[in-house]
C-alpha cells in the first residue's frame, strides 16, 4: 500500500448549514492507495452484503413454496411480510453498527457485522415455519446494516479527496455484482443451499479481514477524550444537521422504491402489464442488479469528471424518473425480454447507491460520520416499510382497486423522485471537501 500524509485541517469548506470544529492532532491523518486492502476488502464485503441482502427476492417464490405458501395472493402478503422483517433488523442495526462505527471504530463494525449476518443466514437455510424465516430475516438484517455504511466510512476516510469518488465506485462497482452470483446460486444450487453460500462466503471474507488497518481520522479522533462520538441522538439536536441529515436520508429511497417495489414484485407487475409471457422475480433482480453495475461505475466517474456529486445525483435522478415511466406504460403487452431489457435500464437509472452513501459521509465530521453512513442508507433501505403499505393503500386490493398496480406504483414513484431531487438540490456541494475534522 502507498501512503502518504494529509495535512490536518482547521475549518472544513463546504460546512454551510453546521455547526463544526477544527480537530487538532500531533499526527496527521494517512491516506492510502485506490487498490488498497481497503477498498479491496470493503467492496468484496459489500459483494458478500448484497449477496445476502438481495437473496431473498431471488427465492422469495420458491422458498415460500417449500413452506407451503402456494396462493399468489399469500406469496404476495407473506413475501412482504418477510421483506418488512429483514428491512425493520436493517433500521434497527443502522443506528447499533453506526454509533458502534464512531465510538469503537470503523473495523469493529466490519467484523461484528459480517459475523451476525453470516451465521443467520446459514440458519436460514434450515427453517421449517415462516416465523422461524421472518425472525432470522430480521436478524439478518440487523447484519446486513453496518458492512455499506462502515465499508465507505473507511475508504472516505483513507483516501486521498479527489480519489475518494473512485475509491468508492469501486467498492460500489464490485458490490453490486453479488446480487449477479445470488440469482445463479438460487438458481442452480436451491434456496436453501444459497442461504449456506451466502453465510460460507461472510465467514471466509473474515479471514481477508486482518489486513485492513483502521482509519487514520477515526484514531486521531478517538485519542481525544473531550471529543463526544457516535452520539445519535445529537442528529436531531440542532435544527440544521437534522436538515441535512434528513436529506441525505431521502435521496435512497427512490432506489428501494425501484427495488422493494418495481423489481420484488415482477410477476405481479407482468401480470399486470399483459406480458405475453411470464416473468420471475429472480431474473428480474438479475437484470436490474447488472444494470447497477454499470450505473454505479457510471455515477461514481461521472461525480468525479464533473467534479460535483450533486450534479451527477440529479442526472441520474432524472434518468431514473424516465425508465420508470418506460416500466410502467411502455412496454404493455410486451414480451418477457423486453421486460427483462427495461429492468436492466431501471438498474442502472438507480445506480447511484454508493454515491449516495458518499455523500451522506461527505456531509458530516469524523465522529458522527460512521453513524450518518450506516444509518443512512439502512433507513433510506427501511423506507421500503413506508413505502409498501403506501403502495398497497394507492394501488388498492385487488377485489376494489384505487389505482390498481400501474397507477399506484406510478404515484409512489413520483413521490418518492420529488423529494430526492429536492433533498439534492439543496444540499451543499461536498466533492473534494476535507473530512478532517468533527462535529460540536
Amino acid at each position: 500500500m502507498e501512503f502518504g500524509a494529509t495535512p490536518v485541517h482547521f475549518g472544513p469548506p463546504n460546512a454551510a448549514n453546521s455547526v463544526q470544529s477544527p480537530k487538532s492532532s500531533s499526527s496527521p491523518a494517512q491516506t492510502t492507495g485506490l487498490f488498497s486492502a481497503v477498498v479491496i476488502v470493503a467492496a468484496l464485503g459489500y459483494f458478500v452484503d448484497i449477496y445476502d441482502l438481495i437473496l431473498f427476492s431471488i427465492v422469495r417464490v420458491k422458498s415460500l413454496a417449500d413452506l407451503g405458501v402456494t396462493a399468489p395472493d399469500q406469496v404476495t402478503s407473506q413475501g412482504l411480510f418477510l421483506i418488512n422483517m429483514q428491512m425493520g433488523g436493517m433500521l434497527l442495526g443502522g443506528i447499533l453498527w453506526g454509533i458502534l462505527g464512531d465510538r469503537r471504530g470503523r473495523l469493529s463494525v466490519l467484523f461484528g457485522s459480517i459475523l451476525l449476518y453470516s451465521l443467520a443466514n446459514i440458519a436460514n437455510g434450515f427453517v421449517q415455519t415462516i416465523d422461524q424465516y421472518a425472525w432470522l430475516r430480521l436478524i439478518a438484517g440487523v447484519g446486513l446494516a453496518g458492512e455499506l455504511g462502515a465499508g465507505i466510512t473507511l475508504v472516505s476516510e483513507s483516501l486521498p479527496k479527489e480519489k475518494r469518488g473512485y475509491g468508492t465506485m469501486i467498492v460500489a462497482t464490485v458490490g453490486v455484482s453479488g446480487a449477479l452470483l445470488a440469482y445463479w446460486v438460487g438458481e442452480k444450487l436451491g434456496w436453501r443451499n444459497a442461504y449456506f453460500v451466502g453465510g460460507g462466503l461472510g465467514l471466509a471474507l473474515l479471514l481477508l479481514r486482518v489486513s485492513v488497518m483502521e482509519s487514520g481520522m477515526f484514531q486521531q479522533v478517538q485519542a481525544q477524550s473531550e471529543v463526544k462520538r457516535g452520539d445519535f441522538f445529537s442528529l436531531f439536536t440542532y435544527g440544521p444537521r437534522l436538515s441535512r441529515y434528513v436529506r441525505c436520508l431521502l435521496i435512497g429511497v427512490p432506489l428501494w422504491f425501484v427495488i422493494g417495489i418495481l423489481i420484488t414484485l415482477a410477476p405481479e407487475f407482468g401480470r399486470a402489464l399483459g406480458l405475453t409471457g411470464e416473468v420471475t422475480a429472480g431474473l428480474a433482480v438479475f437484470w436490474s442488479y447488472f444494470g447497477l453495475v454499470f450505473g454505479d461505475f457510471a455515477s461514481g466517474a461521472l461525480s468525479q469528471v464533473w467534479h460535483s456529486r450533486n450534479r451527477a445525483l440529479k442526472f441520474f435522478l432524472g434518468f431514473c424518473a424516465a425508465m420508470v415511466g418506460v416500466y410502467l406504460y411502455g412496454i404493455k403487452g410486451s414480451t418477457p425480454n423486453t421486460y427483462y431489457m427495461v429492468c436492466f435500464g431501471l438498474g442502472v437509472s438507480v445506480g447511484f447507491w454508493a454515491l449516495f452513501v458518499t455523500v451522506a459521509a461527505e456531509q458530516f465530521g469524523t465522529n458522527l460520520r460512521a453513524t450518518v453512513a450506516t444509518t443512512a442508507p439502512n433507513f433510506a433501505r427501511g423506507s421500503v416499510l413506508l413505502l409498501v403499505p403506501l403502495f398497497q393503500f394507492f394501488s388498492g386490493p385487488a377485489a376494489q382497486p384505487r389505482l390498481g398496480l400501474v397507477n399506484g406504483a406510478a404515484l409512489l414513484g413520483a413521490l418518492s423522485l420529488l423529494v430526492a431531487f429536492w433533498a439534492v438540490s439543496t444540499l451543499p456541494e461536498s466533492y473534494g471537501k476535507d473530512l478532517d475534522y468533527v462535529e460540536e
